[in-house]
């Protein structure tokens, strides 16, 4: 996992806790509470997501980078 990676995973997750802390100690009706903590885990889902994507698109570019590499080294083998 590249350092950028982890940085964004880090960010992602300080975010989830620190949006989770502030709606469990905020003084709302437990009604209130209830959908806030409905909507952050909706929003938290989408960032995870998000991640992914990225992770994925940056997976598949190392794969064709080593792709290129090995054909070019074939080529100048041939």
């Amino acid at each position: 996992m590249s350092n950028t990676s982890k940085i964004l995973l880090g960010f992602i997750a300080g975010a989830a806790i620190g949006g989770a802390l502030g709606i469990l100690l905020a003084p709302d009706k437990g009604s209130e509470t209830r959908r806030k903590i409905v909507e952050k885990g909706s929003d938290l889902g989408d960032s995870i997501t998000d991640f992914g994507e990225t992770v994925k698109e940056k997976f598949n570019d190392v794969v064709e980078n080593v792709k290129g590499s090995f054909n070019k080294t074939k080529n100048s083998m041939s």
